[in-house]
């Protein structure tokens, strides 16, 4: 017998991640995967599952799904209810769910982005190596939609963690970012971003955080295409930064004036809309 879950109810936007594609922007792809990958390999390791097992990533929660078969699940990222056949469950601990048994996932208390692992993980096809969706490409699974029945794959016997404590998503960030390679198209670049601050803008998406506030005073005019990487903060004429996130173009034409390091677009990608984000330049 297949092991399934049938989505009764996706939520604002429900994906399929794992830790992405990494290593084929040559090919125009970008990287892919789950913005909030701790919390991913987290709800993984809580259910047995490889780190790597693909999960469904939730934007604002809502997703109610129906286990088809004995399955157990886990819930990470911010503190978020969950419920079981109408009772409360606890996340960030592994919930076991009995054939024909309905789990609701409610919105975050915080953050924007909570995860699902379901013992055996998500068994779609991979596509470049990854079972992730690319909404920027299209590579990769679709957007779930209401009724889709999701395969799982064999689960692992080994027992998962045992329960841990969740994380709240900051109301301030302070992020480390090391200039070029376009500083030079900026006045005294690193003083401009050290006394900048910026919220989230509610345009940002899985390609980037969109920030709004001090204008980045840069040259006119463009530069010719070249490529991007996850992280790289690009400057439009309208001063305003974007940090491009998983789902970025590989090439852009606005200058780069510094690239976030990888460890802390976790956390651009929790921000809700008005976060309040500051740069702090590192060597």
């Amino acid at each position: 017998m297949k092991r399934t879950v049938t989505i009764i109810k996706t939520g604002p936007q429900a994906l399929v991640q794992d830790l992405g594609r990494p290593g084929n922007a040559h090919l125009g792809v970008p990287p892919s995967g789950a913005l909030d990958q701790e919390s991913l390999k987290l709800a993984n390791r809580l259910v047995g599952n490889a780190e790597s097992a693909a999960g469904l990533e939730l934007l604002l929660g809502g997703l109610v799904i129906e286990a088809n078969a004995s399955c157990t699940i886990a819930v990470t990222g911010p503190p978020t209810e969950l419920r079981v056949d109408g009772r409360l469950a606890d996340s960030h601990q592994p919930v076991h769910l009995k054939p024909r048994q309905t789990l609701e996932i409610g919105t975050p208390q915080t953050g924007l982005r909570t995860y699902l692992a379901l013992s055996g993980g998500v068994d779609v096809p991979q596509e470049l190596g990854s079972r992730s969706t690319d909404l920027l490409s299209g590579i990769g699974p679709e957007p779930l939609r209401d009724n889709d029945v999701l395969k799982l794959g064999t689960p692992n016997p080994a027992r998962g963690a045992d329960v841990v404590p969740p994380h709240r998503a900051l109301q301030t960030l302070v992020i480390p970012i090391r200039l070029g390679p376009r500083d030079d198209w900026f006045e005294d670049a690193e003083t401009q971003l050290r006394q900048g601050q910026w919220t989230v803008s509610d345009r940002s998406n899985r390609v980037g955080a969109r920030l709004n506030g001090t204008k980045l005073n840069r040259r006119d005019g463009e530069i010719p295409s070249e490529g991007m990487i996850t992280g790289a903060v690009q400057v439009p004429p309208d001063g305003q930064p974007v940090v491009f996130l998983n789902d970025h173009p590989t090439t852009g034409g606005y200058p780069v004036i510094g690239v976030v390091d990888g460890d802390h677009l976790r956390f651009l990608g929790q921000a809700r809309p008005g976060t309040t984000v500051t740069f702090r330049p590192v060597d």
